[in-house]
């Protein structure tokens, strides 16, 4: 799969970004996560952080944090 998600159920940013990549038929993996920060070791190997959302574009070699960033990213370049 070229877009990944890693996700924290019940996150309403997660959600977020969740909704718009369905909106805009964008085919992604959801990876979820575990509530504990330090427990979130798959998130931090991905992209050096343990905050969530993290999208992955391995299509564009794209990784990025900020559900905003997130948001504008799918609309401006994920779209269909």
């Amino acid at each position: 799969m070229a877009t990944e998600l890693y996700a924290l159920d019940g996150c309403p940013y997660c959600e977020k970004v969740h909704d718009a990549l369905q909106e805009n038929d964008v085919d992604y993996e959801t990876h979820w996560t575990e509530a504990m920060h330090s427990d979130r070791d798959e998130v931090k190997r991905v992209s050096g952080q343990r905050a969530v959302p993290v999208l992955v574009d391995t299509d564009r070699g794209v990784t990025m944090g900020e559900s905003e960033n997130i948001l504008r990213y799918i609309e401006k370049t994920l779209a269909r």
